[in-house]
């Protein structure tokens, strides 16, 4: 919404709602698979008061600074409704540890989200997102067990996060209705431990330079243009 006006203006004006893990259903294929977030005409209007993005914020315990609290209370209110035909549908998937043993896993999840996306509607903005963890440590819960030292998985860096990247690339992406692949991509680099102490973004290497298109705030801005373009007469 802060990218785009026409976005904006759909929320304030209740043209648009939010889904959370909804679940779309590819006609081609009749696959059904649950996307993160999407942004949709709504099915039906409700009389009673729905949750909102800052109620789901709250419940999640999402933390912002000032700046950007600021700008969160500065745009209207989303409800989340029952959703109708989307029209946004974001798909978003972490490596945080045994990069290259999930590359397969990770690759198949993200293009079967688009396959679906556009199986149920070739108009809808697909879009992806990849988180991948650069630290050369990783405290992975499921390795723990009560009583036991910790075990602290070892990476290769950074050539795991380079090679998860550049499988990443491999993703088909399109620039038009019609054909197979993504409308937008953004592959997202972090440092995290796991062992309490605070997550960090990389933003030089191996994270993704600007300019390619695939940095979160390049994928935002390529959406909010898609969204624009394809549903100015809503």
């Amino acid at each position: 919404m802060c990218t785009s006006a026409l976005l904006r203006d759909h929320v304030r004006t209740g043209k648009v709602t939010i889904g959370v893990n909804h679940t779309m259903l590819d006609f081609r294929q009749r696959r059904k698979k649950d996307l993160d977030l999407v942004i949709a005409r709504p099915a039906v209007q409700s009389e009673t008061r729905s949750m909102t993005l800052r109620d789901i914020a709250t419940k999640i315990s999402v933390e912002l600074d000032a700046e950007e609290q600021n700008a969160f209370d500065a745009l209207p209110e989303v409800e989340k409704k029952p959703v109708g035909s989307v029209m946004i549908a974001l798909e978003a998937k972490a490596c945080m540890t045994a990069h290259i043993k999930s590359l397969p896993r990770l690759y198949d999840e993200l293009n079967s989200s688009q396959q679906t996306i556009h199986g149920a509607n070739d108009a809808a903005i697909a879009c992806g997102l990849a988180m991948i963890n650069s630290s050369e440590d990783f405290i992975s819960p499921g390795l723990q067990r009560d009583g036991l030292p910790t075990i602290v998985t070892a990476h290769r860096q950074e050539s795991a996060t380079l090679r998860t990247i550049e499988k990443l690339r491999q993703l088909p992406r399109r620039t038009q209705p019609g054909e197979d692949g993504f409308d937008a991509f953004g592959i997202l680099v972090l440092e995290l431990h796991n062992d309490g102490s605070p997550v960090q973004i990389v933003r030089g290497s191996p994270a993704p330079a600007l300019g390619l298109g695939e940095t979160y705030d390049e994928m935002v801005t390529r959406v909010s243009s898609l969204y624009d373009y394809r549903f100015s007469t809503l």
